[in-house]
């Protein structure tokens, strides 16, 4: 008998109600690890906080989540203990609106603050950010920053929510191929939601459409190739473009 291959993330009956009002409720829904997946769902479809669910940042009402074959720790006041191989994009842990984009890098990165410094933020519109509290940030600089973080960080599991809500279609391509380079040179699963699926369907190998809590619809892209096995990290520098 063939074993059954490892799940990165398994769903079974999941079910989140706030307030009365049930905002995900899932039969079944897996993640292998290694693969892009992308969840599209318009405003109030249930996508973000399926995210924050897989996040840690909310806890379930009832049914089965499980990261790695484990089901998520919690504290002692019943908050979700975050794991630390997970990444989420818009996660209030590392966005802090208090903090400026200085603060907030050297936390999360501090060995390689400096070159994080000079490869987005030394030069143009993007240098004004870097000593700018969070709180005065656009939502264009907000979104730009968040996938500055994301890409340079070096997750097992990497969450975006509304993937490239606010990018130009230059900006988008150019996170779209340092998001694909994590993906082939480093394994790194890679879960982006979007309102659509335009951008998704380039480099996602499965994308999960999402109405009112429920799945609508798995469907796998014919675009991209199979995920191949995590490896050490690469030495060469990554760049993005910087906000105008």
């Amino acid at each position: 008998m063939a074993a059954q291959k490892r799940l990165i993330f398994e769903i079974k009956n999941l079910n989140k109600t706030i307030n009365g009002e049930q905002v995900v409720n899932i039969r079944k829904l897996e993640f292998h690890p290694g693969a892009i997946y992308g969840i599209v769902g318009n405003a109030g479809s249930g996508k973000t906080k399926l995210m924050e669910l897989l996040a840690g940042e909310n806890a379930k009402t009832s049914g089965v989540l499980k990261f790695d074959d484990e089901s998520y720790t919690t504290n002692w006041l019943g908050k979700v203990n975050p794991h630390p191989e997970i990444y989420y994009s818009h996660s209030s842990r590392h966005l802090n609106p208090n903090k400026t984009t200085k603060q907030i890098v050297n936390n999360l990165y501090k060995k390689k603050e400096n070159i994080i410094f000079k490869r987005y933020f030394s030069s143009g519109s993007a240098k004004g950010l870097w000593e700018k509290k969070l709180s005065l940030f656009s939502p264009g600089e907000l979104d730009w920053f968040s996938l500055v973080l994301s890409v340079e960080s070096d997750p097992r599991v990497l969450l975006i929510d509304d993937y490239a809500l606010r990018l130009s279609k230059v900006r988008e391509q150019d996170f779209r191929s340092q998001l694909k380079r994590m993906n082939r040179n480093l394994g790194t699963t890679i879960i982006l939601t979007s309102a659509s699926d335009r951008d998704l369907e380039q480099f996602a190998s499965v994308l999960v459409y999402v109405d009112n809590g429920h799945i609508s619809k798995i469907r796998s892209s014919t675009r991209t190739k199979a995920p191949q096995k995590r490896k050490p990290k690469p030495q060469s520098k990554r760049r993005t473009k910087k906000p105008n």
